[in-house]
């Protein structure tokens, strides 16, 4: 369904397990998880079906990013960070969601940190997942090379560098299977993605080159998890000891997944979903 959070803008927006449970003589209320897409430019379908493990804890929020996907078509003029970060707070509104518990993989963990930043108070936990505050362009150098050697380098930097449809095709021809350190268990989940390569570019190109996210997170309010991979080549491991690290002391916990690539359920489902469960729970 296609939810309008103020000013015409519609996101779409997919409901995973109940809010509201029968408890005895009553109703017992489930928080509320909201899933944020990786990308610039893709789209929520990542997170299913694995995400829907947690509709039994909570009620499971998936939505595509303004401009992504199934949502709506909009001007490049909204494609920024403060936007997308101020449409997590339009669209609790719009659906009636108080305190969410936020989770933002990659380019979602973008938003969420800059959502930190704009509306510290707004949720009851946050999840920084396989995310960067910044560029860090020389760590993704030597990552890529670690794992896939000079060409992979070599293509990482001049995408990241200049990013254009030439630098992209050859990235990700070569690069994509970098990300991960296992197979996908769904070989076609890649097809079901609704890619929209304009706005990838346009960030990529445009704000993510002088990003730097790290400011803003000492304004947390609720405890945030950092979870990462060790054999991430895209965000890697430092860029999340520098998000923990940035955060209040005693609001943060960062969890390393050994053995796992950019995004760690998809690498280590055990560990990183009992991890998070144990998150959400607590």
């Amino acid at each position: 369904m296609r939810i309008d959070i103020g000013g015409g803008v519609r996101l779409f927006v997919d409901v995973e397990g109940l809010g509201l449970v029968p408890d005895g003589a009553s109703m017992r209320e489930k928080p509320t998880l909201i899933c944020m897409h990786g990308g610039p430019g893709f789209d929520h379908s990542a997170f299913k079906p694995g995400f829907g493990a947690f509709a039994d804890i909570a009620q499971v929020i998936y939505y595509d990013h303004r401009g992504h996907g199934r949502s709506d078509p909009r001007p490049r003029a909204e494609w920024t960070l403060d936007t997308w970060a101020d449409d997590v707070v339009r669209l609790c509104d719009a659906l009636g969601i108080v305190k969410p518990i936020v989770l933002g993989q990659s380019f979602g963990g973008f938003v969420a940190q800059r959502y930190i930043a704009r509306h510290p108070g707004h949720a009851s936990k946050v999840v920084l997942s396989s995310t960067s505050p910044h560029m860090g362009l020389d760590r993704k150098r030597v990552m890529f090379e670690k794992l896939g050697g000079a060409d992979a380098r070599d293509r990482a930097v001049a995408f990241w560098s200049h990013p254009t449809p030439e630098t992209w095709a050859h990235y990700w021809a070569s690069c994509r299977k970098l990300y991960n350190t296992q197979p996908p268990a769904d070989p076609l989940a890649g097809e079901r993605v609704l890619a929209n390569y304009e706005i990838l570019l346009h960030f990529a190109g445009g704000e993510m080159q002088t990003l730097d996210l790290l400011p803003g997170l000492a304004a947390a309010q609720c405890p945030v998890l950092v979870l990462t991979g060790d054999h991430d080549p895209v965000c890697p491991l430092e860029d999340s000891r520098d998000i923990a690290a940035a955060l209040p002391a005693a609001l943060a916990q960062l969890k390393v997944v050994p053995g796992a690539g950019h995004g760690t359920w998809r690498d280590k489902p055990l560990e990183a979903m009992a991890f998070l469960r144990q998150f959400l729970q607590a």
